[in-house]
Order: C-alpha cells, then sequence, then structure tokens
C-alpha cells in the first residue's frame, strides 16, 4: 500500500528573508508620527490649563466648559464660585474652567 502514499521525506528549513531595517525604519517612524501629532500637543494644552486654573483670581472673567461666562467671586482649592448674574452665583470644579476672558467682555455680551 505505500505505493498509493508517497513517503514525506523532512526538508531542511527555509532562512527567513533577511532583516533590512525597514521594519525598523516604519516603527521609529509610526513612533515620532505619533509623539508630533498627539502626544505632544496634548501635553501643551494640559499644561496651558494647569497654568489657567492655577492663576485664577477673584475678579476674573471666565468661561466654562459648559459654556457659562461668569465672574469669579471666591476661589478656593479646588472649587471657584462665578457670578453668572446679579446675585446668581454658581459653584463650580476649578477643572470646569475653560478658558478667561478679557476685562470687560461680559458687559459687552
Amino acid at each position: 500500500m505505500s505505493f498509493l502514499i508517497p513517503a514525506a521525506h523532512a526538508q531542511e528549513a527555509a532562512a527567513g528573508p533577511a532583516g533590512s531595517g525597514f521594519e525598523w525604519l516604519f516603527l521609529v517612524g509610526f513612533l515620532v508620527i505619533f509623539y508630533l501629532m498627539i502626544w505632544r500637543p496634548q501635553a501643551k494644552r494640559a499644561k496651558e490649563h494647569k497654568n489657567l486654573i492655577g492663576g485664577l483670581q477673584k475678579g476674573d472673567e471666565v468661561v466654562t466648559s459648559g459654556g457659562i461666562a461668569g465672574k469669579v467671586t471666591k476661589v478656593t482649592d479646588d472649587f471657584v464660585v462665578i457670578e453668572v448674574s446679579d446675585s446668581v452665583e454658581l459653584k463650580f470644579q476649578k477643572v470646569a474652567i475653560a478658558a478667561t476672558l478679557p476685562k470687560g467682555t461680559l458687559k459687552a455680551i
């Protein structure tokens, strides 16, 4: 019966393709693009926001991340109190402040 099934003979293992360094170049290029387009701008925005939060003072005109504009009346460690209208004050976490406005902007709105 062995004439119907040919005998399998072991062959030497084929050598893999020689590494040309192209794979490493591609990986390094990907990491550089990732750093320049994602990591660096995000770190810059985080640093600017941290400086914004650290520099809040009473009397600053701010906008929250929810779009509420008002004047800071009290600043504590984690919270700020914002006057949004006459005798209407709201308490926000500092991290909710998105931007400061130039002085007099609220009167112009």
